[in-house]
């Protein structure tokens, strides 16, 4: 499943091909995207090079191949919560729900993809299975799950293949783990951290620099709270 910027690229680079026979460059990508630098392009590039929609061919300057573009899909209609921010279009997530087990006490909790402690990766996906988390361990409010990708958070005791558990909400205090939605097109986990009006984006990794970014780039998709580890 590709984002809407993953599917835009892949869209704008099929189509200068065969209209020129040229893939375009990382400037006219990132002016056709209406991005704000051309890291966003190379990530974007990576994430579809991963999926195996495009290849870069090697030794070639502004060498792509599109190997594949993805099938016409119809949408399924989901109960869904619109989080609306300062900028860009409302997102549609679906909206999880914990569901008792027949314990009475153990609650089954949505896994709703893939998160990245490192390198973003594409935001949040569709629900794909469930864990079941006993209640003491989640307090109030909505829940759901992700599966962890990445060795940024590893100092605070997060590993590439954990679960994290998140209680859904848009706000968080600094100091805490959040998921963050950035550019409306990466989701991430991180630590939060005020400075004046920027949001910086910490890692628990020295390997990994912080990311500050303007309030306006960043929505706040809820608040670690749990995590699940198997061994």
């Amino acid at each position: 499943m590709l984002t809407r910027k993953q599917n835009e690229l892949l869209r704008f680079i099929n189509d200068r091909l065969k209209e020129t026979g040229i893939p375009p460059s990382f400037d006219e990508m990132k002016e056709a995207l209406a991005l704000k630098s051309k890291s966003g392009i190379h990530r974007l590039i990576t994430a579809l090079e991963e999926r195996g929609f495009i290849r870069r061919l090697p030794n070639r300057a502004r060498a792509l191949e599109v190997i594949k573009l993805p099938e016409p899909m119809t949408r399924p209609k989901l109960t869904t919560n619109v989080v609306e921010g300062n900028f860009g279009k409302p997102r549609a997530i679906p909206a999880p729900q914990a569901v008792p087990v027949a314990d009475g006490r153990a609650m089954q909790i949505p896994v709703m993809g893939r998160i990245a402690a490192g390198t973003p990766i594409s935001a949040i996906q569709n629900r794909s299975h469930s864990i079941t988390v006993s209640p003491e361990f989640l307090g109030g409010g909505e829940h759901y799950a992700l599966e962890v990708k990445g060795d940024s958070m590893v100092e605070a005791g997060i590993l590439d293949g954990d679960t994290v558990v998140i209680r859904r909400q848009d706000t968080a205090n600094t100091g805490d783990i959040i998921v963050a939605l950035v550019d409306d097109d990466e989701a991430t986990l991180k630590r939060l951290r005020r400075r004046g009006s920027s949001i910086a984006l910490e890692a628990a990794n020295p390997a990994y620099e912080t990311r500050v970014l303007g309030p306006d780039r960043v929505k706040i998709q809820g608040k670690l709270v749990s995590l699940v580890r198997r061994y």
